[in-house]
């Protein structure tokens, strides 16, 4: 046999649970508006104190300037009296001459003219705007060179490198050499181009000194060749 059990009213606790959650919400909500209303912020007065700063002083210093004293000036010499009826020699000074101031004066003579500076050289030059031919031509030259004996028999041969200076009228001057090969074709090679004569070169339309290098040129037949081995 079920049992059927009544609840008492007054028992009942989900009676009046909808009307506890509304007056819940409610308070909560007056709460959270009272919080929000509610001014929070506190004046506070602070008070800084600022830190005393040292003070630096800072003082002109005057430059002291030493002045110098001049020394006294000296004490005059006391006058001696002289009685007026005491006479001065005056100092005759003997300079051995008479000068005469009212006379001409006699000027020494001018110095003599200083020599005049030797007239500079002309200036040599490398290259020129018409270099010197050589007149007749190297084969001409080449034929007038004698083959020193002593060059022969040793089988030297070879070229004879020649540097001088043709002057403005054409002429050979101070023939060096600068490549040589020895056993005499040197000499010959120099006594060769001191016979030499070129038409001068031009600068300018003038004739100049040029600097010029000549190549002789020392070769030796097949028979002598044959006869130096």
């Amino acid at each position: 046999m079920n049992l059927i059990r009544f609840k008492k009213p007054h028992a009942d606790i989900h009676r009046h649970h909808q009307l506890y959650m509304k007056f819940g919400t409610i308070t909560t909500l007056l709460i959270f508006i009272a919080m929000f209303r509610i001014n929070f912020d506190i004046d506070r007065e602070v008070a800084f104190t600022a830190a005393e700063q040292d003070v630096v002083e800072i003082e002109e210093i005057i430059q002291t300037e030493q002045i110098e004293t001049p020394p006294p000036p000296p004490r005059p010499p006391v006058p001696i009296e002289v009685p007026n009826d005491a006479i001065v020699d005056d100092d005759i000074l003997d300079l051995g001459f008479e000068l005469d101031l009212d006379g001409p004066l006699e000027l020494p003579p001018p110095p003599a003219p200083m020599a005049s500076d030797e007239e500079e050289e002309p200036e040599i030059f490398v290259v020129v705007e018409r270099m010197p031919e050589l007149i007749g031509g190297l084969a001409q030259l080449q034929s007038k060179i004698v083959y020193p004996e002593i060059a022969r028999l040793a089988g030297i041969e070879g070229r004879v490198m020649v540097q001088f200076i043709i002057d403005e009228e054409g002429r050979v001057h101070n023939p060096v050499v600068v490549r040589g090969i020895g056993g005499g074709a040197d000499e010959a090679a120099i006594e060769a181009v001191r016979q030499a004569r070129f038409t001068p070169g031009m600068q300018r339309g003038q004739p100049v000194k040029v600097r010029y290098t000549l190549p002789i040129t020392f070769r030796l037949s097949q028979a002598d060749r044959s006869n130096s081995r």
